[in-house]
């Protein structure tokens, strides 16, 4: 995996990303600034301590998106979690450490001047989210987005934004000890989204893989489930082989980049732990930088 002009390639981005988030909300006069910074609670962490930095002003981070999903969240009260507290959403998974985690690694392996903390946005109909044109959602095998939302997001998509969708699994219920197929949850709310426009297979030679680093040799990036099962794929055997999927506009920029049979999310919240390979986890941050880059210089 080679690296590239680093230097060259963030002056490129930042020029271009105040280009994308004038594109996506032209300046009004009446327009109030970007939400402020707010920590929800999550599956996995509760009260997960705050960079020291964690309120300088930045010119970018990464977003993750709160949505609706297959159990109801946010409007069904009597999901609870085990200790009986409301359940957080399935959109929480990893947050917010693996959040945490990537921006460190942007600010060490790029010049792209960004925040020590991510943003949480939701499709709610306001403008907030056209302030954030890179959006992260996890566990998208558990989405459920109802047609306003899904509206929104194709207007935020179609006015420059990016989305990047990670850590869901296989194709079969069957196998799932949830009883569900992920991949056809996921493609029935993206449906809703861009019903006119095709998921495919990115090419290995697609600028995407090669604006930053070329990683034309990719491999599977485990959870941290291997920890304890030794295993490298989840949901049995539909499971196994990584997919590397877009969504493309009409001028065939990649506008929704889809890691299927992965989790991204997975390595970068462990990527500090020995016992997680740094092959792994290297992968996914080069992944994560030459999608960054690619949305802002393109």
């Amino acid at each position: 995996m080679r690296f590239r002009n680093v230097v060259t390639s963030a002056a490129i981005a930042l020029l271009t990303f105040f280009g994308v988030l004038y594109a996506q909300n032209p300046l009004r006069l009446d327009r109030p600034g970007p939400a402020s910074f707010k920590q929800w609670p999550a599956i996995e962490y509760d009260n997960f301590p705050l960079p020291p930095d964690w309120n300088q002003k930045a010119d970018w981070t990464r977003a993750r998106l709160r949505y609706p999903d297959i159990y109801g969240y946010p409007n069904n009260p009597q999901v609870r979690m085990r200790d009986g507290s409301a359940f957080p959403g399935y959109w929480t998974m990893d947050y917010p450490r693996s959040d945490r985690h990537l921006l460190q690694g942007v600010r060490r392996l790029t010049l792209i001047d960004t925040r020590s903390v991510e943003q949480v946005v939701s499709l709610d109909g306001t403008d907030e989210i056209f302030n954030w044109p890179m959006l992260y959602a996890v566990e998208v095998g558990h989405w459920r987005l109802p047609a306003d939302e899904a509206g929104q997001l194709r207007e935020f998509l179609l006015r420059g934004g990016f989305l990047m969708v990670d850590d869901f699994h296989g194709s079969n219920a069957r196998d799932h000890d949830q009883g569900i197929n992920e991949w056809e949850n996921f493609t029935n709310s993206m449906s809703l989204v861009f019903p006119d426009r095709n998921i495919e297979d990115i090419p290995d030679n697609d600028p995407i893989f090669h604006v930053l680093y070329d990683l034309q040799d990719r491999f599977q990036v485990p959870g941290a489930q291997y920890f304890d099962t030794g295993i490298t794929y989840e949901k049995g055997p539909t499971g196994k082989v990584p997919h590397w999927r877009c969504i493309r506009d009409d001028q065939g920029r990649i506008i929704v980049a889809i890691c299927h049979n992965m989790d991204l999310g997975d390595a970068w919240e462990v990527s500090d732990e020995p016992r997680y390979p740094e092959k792994w986890a290297s992968l996914a941050y080069r992944i994560a930088m030459n999608y960054f880059i690619y949305d802002l210089s393109h």
